[in-house]
């Protein structure tokens, strides 16, 4: 039993692991200011509506065709976020950036509600 036990513990750890990337927001507001970003909001529809960052991409509502959206370059640094540090939607959609092969993909754990504590500029639509 216990060889069974440490051949396969890597690989339990592996699964419970976070692979999960963070950017910080000066990363992101730089980011941002280049241009070179594609950002995927993972609250929903109705928060998505209410505010979210300029120039997001609704997840939900345009999970379907994300490969068409998303930026030909692979190498596009993609930004999931979803409302903060305790949401967990954002990796839905980080992990659909993944799938389609982007090998730059992060996540924003602040989220909306931090963006919107700093003061920033949300869309509304």
């Amino acid at each position: 039993m216990l060889f069974i036990s440490t051949f396969f513990a890597p690989y339990f750890a592996l699964a419970t692991s976070s692979h999960y990337e963070d950017i910080t927001y000066a990363e992101l507001k730089a980011a941002i200011a280049s241009g070179h970003i594609a950002l995927l909001d993972a609250n929903g529809g109705d928060s998505y509506r209410q505010a979210h960052i300029p120039g997001a991409i609704d997840f939900e509502t345009h999970e379907s065709k994300i490969a068409t959206i998303l930026p030909k370059d692979k190498t596009t640094l993609i930004v999931a976020y979803c409302g903060g540090p305790t949401c967990t939607a954002y990796r839905d959609a980080y992990d659909a950036a993944i799938t389609l092969g982007y090998t730059n993909v992060k996540h924003y754990s602040e989220g909306i509600s931090g963006w919107l504590g700093r003061h920033e500029k949300v869309d509304k639509n």
